[in-house]
């Protein structure tokens, strides 16, 4: 507030360029306008008898799919399930690959066997673990 009060029509006039006439047209319309929420708009009961308002119903691109949320928890359990089942030695190379991010050559040292059979270790359990999982599709 540089006038440190309420400025006059003619002031505010003056400031939009424009003429009194018209500024307390313009005061005329928005007071006759109607303020009202978007979600207020628009409510109707759903089959339950809840109130659904707009806002319910808008989609947020970024929230999370239910749908994707729920298979990719599904998929969790399935696999762990899957690596549970492994051989200790398979189990382990899985552990030590994929959750300790060793590398084929460390795991070797620390089984003690050559990066080559760690190797043939990890294939094989990858193996299985893709024969199970598609196993449960087909039984699904």
């Amino acid at each position: 507030h540089r006038l440190h009060r309420t400025p006059t029509d003619e002031e505010m006039a003056f400031e939009l360029e424009i003429g009194v006439e018209e500024f307390q047209d313009w005061l005329m319309r928005i007071s006759n306008s109607t303020v009202v929420a978007l979600d207020e708009l628009w409510s109707v009961s759903d089959s339950s008898g809840d109130q659904v308002s707009l806002l319910d119903t808008l989609h947020d691109p970024d929230a999370a799919d239910p749908q994707a949320q729920l298979d990719a928890s599904e998929l969790k359990d399935r696999l762990a399930d899957a690596i549970a089942a492994l051989p200790e030695r398979e189990k382990l190379v899985i552990a030590l690959y994929y959750y300790e991010n060793l590398t084929l050559r460390e795991i070797g040292e620390v089984l003690g066997v050559t990066e080559s059979r760690v190797s043939q270790l990890h294939t094989k359990a990858v193996l299985r673990l893709k024969s199970r999982l598609q196993g449960d599709n087909l039984r699904s």
